[in-house]
């Protein structure tokens, strides 16, 4: 791979933007206590507070220049998927090459808005709260221009890396946060079951972590990878004296198509009562607060507080909800159904039509279910660790999911232009 000169060059424009990034994660906000913010976050339960932190690298934490990342890009993106279906002209926009590139374009400006929405939220509650070093309008002026600033950058070398580096951009810089934070995480479960403890009870420890981190790496790659095959027989025509067609085909779909995407929305729709109550420094007594702690996934299966993990079941339940939500946008057995029909294709024992309809969604739900469930094996997993043992890591589920899925993605479009030099190499006329 290192001895092709266009892909040596576009993994090392990849290397060195990745340089910058995390450069920029260590850059402070003018004028934001960092001290003081610290202080903040350390007293924080909620365990959206530590995915945030997680998906920018520990730039949220540092309260750094890139403290918003690539998320409103992430969850811009996520925004213009779901509108396509409210909107058939977003819709028409999808289908040719042309109308994509309008469609990142709409992704890119919705970013930028949605970048500023929270820039200021986070600028005024500095504000209110104090945690400014300088406490004055212009101040926090300076906060929300910088956070604004720091997204857009971010977002532009993700597109860069998209147009001359290797793998998609947003992806890959997502991909390099998560894992700046695993020297932190390794560290964590090193004090928490390694160290002080004699060669013995160290070693099984290590043996135990090193045997679950295994299992989930092959479990997430077996996930991501699965697929069923639903079996499509093409027409036959007969040409002169031969029959040409009549092959057999398959239609691939994924096990997980909707992704960490579930996982993601799940989480995040459950930490919004705890988001609220940490920006506003208020925190509700009584039932509402019992209901908020069994709404964070900090507080699931602690010996010391069953009670709360009721929360896991209505988590495994969005789960699922959101898996086939998500599933059903991407993934039409009408549209389907009729490409089919019009290339005069068909799936054996189904009538082209509504059967074929019938049958298409019927093999969607039960591959969503198995899906969801796969997807809440992966993130149970290490918040059953967390709560039973208390293994405070960042590292999870999602984390998982997302860094095999980037992975293997990249390797895959590595291979693909190994593929496409080697078949230049063949075709192409020698001078």
């Amino acid at each position: 791979m290192m001895k092709v000169p266009d892909i040596r060059q576009r993994l090392l424009i990849t290397f060195l933007i990745l340089v910058v990034v995390r450069l920029g994660a260590q850059i402070p906000i003018p004028g934001v206590s960092r001290d003081v913010f610290a202080s903040w976050f350390e007293n924080q339960t909620s365990s959206a507070v530590g995915l945030f932190d997680m998906m920018t690298g520990g730039s949220f934490s540092q309260m750094s220049v890139f403290a918003l990342s690539i998320t409103p890009y992430i969850t811009s993106s996520i925004i213009m998927q779901l509108m396509t279906i409210v909107i058939p002209s977003l819709e028409e926009l999808q289908k040719d090459e042309d109308g994509r590139k309008k469609m990142r374009e709409y992704t890119f400006y919705l970013a930028i808005v949605l970048s500023a929405i929270q820039a200021i939220a986070m600028g005024i509650g500095f504000y209110r709260s104090r945690y400014l070093a300088s406490n004055t309008i212009m101040g926090m002026i300076i906060v929300i221009v910088a956070l604004v600033t720091g997204a857009c950058v971010l977002i532009f070398l993700g597109e860069e890396i998209t147009k001359h580096g290797v793998g998609n951009g947003i992806s890959i810089i997502l991909l390099i946060n998560i894992i700046s934070r695993l020297p932190q995480d390794l560290g964590t479960l090193y004090d928490t079951f390694m160290s002080g403890r004699n060669i013995v009870k160290a070693g099984l420890a290590l043996l135990v972590i090193l045997a679950v981190i295994i299992f989930m790496i092959v479990f997430v790659v077996i996930l991501q990878e699965a697929f069923v095959k639903i079996p499509v027989q093409n027409s036959s025509k007969v040409q002169g004296r031969r029959s040409v067609g009549g092959t057999g085909d398959h239609i691939p779909f994924k096990v997980n198509a909707a992704n960490v995407i579930p996982v993601i929305f799940a989480g995040s729709l459950m930490s919004i009562p705890s988001l609220i109550s940490s920006f506003t420094g208020k925190t509700p007594g009584g039932i509402l607060g019992e209901i908020m702690k069994g709404l964070n996934q900090n507080n699931w299966f602690n010996p010391a507080s069953w009670r709360y993990t009721l929360g896991a079941v209505l988590y495994a339940v969005l789960v699922i909800a959101f898996a086939y939500f998500y599933t059903s946008i991407t993934f039409n057995p009408q549209e389907v159904a009729e490409r089919l029909k019009e290339r005069g294709s068909f799936i054996p024992g189904h009538r082209p039509g509504r059967q074929t309809v019938e049958y298409l969604q019927k093999v969607s739900d039960s591959t969503i279910f198995i899906g969801a469930v796969g997807l809440l094996i992966v993130a149970m997993v290490p918040i059953i660790l967390s709560g039973l043992f208390g293994a405070d890591v960042s590292f999870g589920g999602t984390s998982l999911i997302i860094i095999v899925g980037v992975i293997i993605e990249t390797i895959r479009q590595i291979d693909s232009k190994m593929t496409e030099r080697h078949l230049t190499g063949i075709f192409s006329k020698k001078n």
